[in-house]
């Protein structure tokens, strides 16, 4: 079991370098699926030493082989944040046999752990949420859940609840966007709040709405009392949105089980 989470975790890295070069491109407005890696200083074509995940950074010291110029500490940070939680996402599906169905489940979580990592990345800073990465988000959460609902489980109820839940939680954000006409969130947030409804359904979705509203408060509060920021400075809001996703993801229904417990 060790050595498949070893297998996992070098998967994850090597996904973490591919999401580096997916965000560049997408920045850069360059295909990703063309051309080699470069150097985005000096523009030379990069070797494979220089592009193993983390251990490249490593030894080059934080530095371009080629031009001396810093390489972003982006780099080794997503590709060890996709390992672990590819590695925690893996374990806490806590798979006890590996056959069609449930390395299915697991192919689906990594999926949505990357355009999760994406999103929250590029909106942190661009203060933008690409609609290459939403819309084939939401379009892999539906079509899961309808294979989910009718081949796995047998029952429309699956997709009917997700389906709820991103209507009513992206009519929410759309209400706030009217009230605020445009000032507090923006469609983007609609469009991820819509892909977490589907992604995590009721009573997940409240728990992570309730979370990445709170977190986004307090981080707002100390960024106001800092002097980083004022009342009229704009803040993304897409990666308190994905936070609040991964934590109900992996504890969500454990917490509200616990919550109710209370008061049963």
């Amino acid at each position: 079991m060790g050595f498949f989470y070893f297998i996992v975790f070098i998967f994850g890295l090597t996904l973490g370098s591919f999401l580096n070069c997916l965000i560049y491109r997408f920045e850069v407005g360059e295909n990703f699926l063309r051309g080699r890696s470069y150097c985005p200083h000096c523009k030379h074509i990069l070797s494979w030493k220089d592009l193993i995940p983390v251990f490249s950074f490593i030894i080059l010291k934080g530095k371009c082989r080629y031009c001396k110029k810093p390489i972003s500490w982006q780099y080794p940070l997503i590709e060890l944040t996709t390992a672990i939680l590819f590695v925690y996402t893996t374990y806490n599906l806590q798979l006890t046999t590996y056959n069609l169905q449930s390395l299915f489940t697991l192919f689906y979580w990594l999926l949505i752990a990357c355009f999760l990592i994406i999103i929250f990345v590029y909106d942190l800073k661009h203060y933008i949420i690409p609609d290459k990465i939403i819309y084939p988000a939401v379009g892999t959460a539906f079509i899961y859940n309808i294979l989910n609902s009718y081949f796995v489980i047998h029952s429309s109820y699956s997709i009917v609840n997700s389906l709820e839940a991103a209507f009513i939680v992206s009519a929410f954000f759309m209400a706030i966007i009217l009230i605020s006409r445009s000032k507090w969130l923006g469609l983007g947030d609609v469009k991820l709040a819509f892909f977490m409804g589907l992604f995590l359904g009721f009573p997940n979705i409240l728990f992570a709405l309730f979370l990445a509203f709170s977190i986004g408060a307090i981080i707002g509060i100390g960024l106001i009392i800092s002097g980083k920021k004022t009342l009229k400075s704009e803040v993304p809001f897409g990666p308190f949105l994905v936070t609040g996703t991964f934590l109900a993801m992996f504890w969500g229904e454990r917490i509200i089980n616990w919550y109710l417990n209370l008061f049963l």
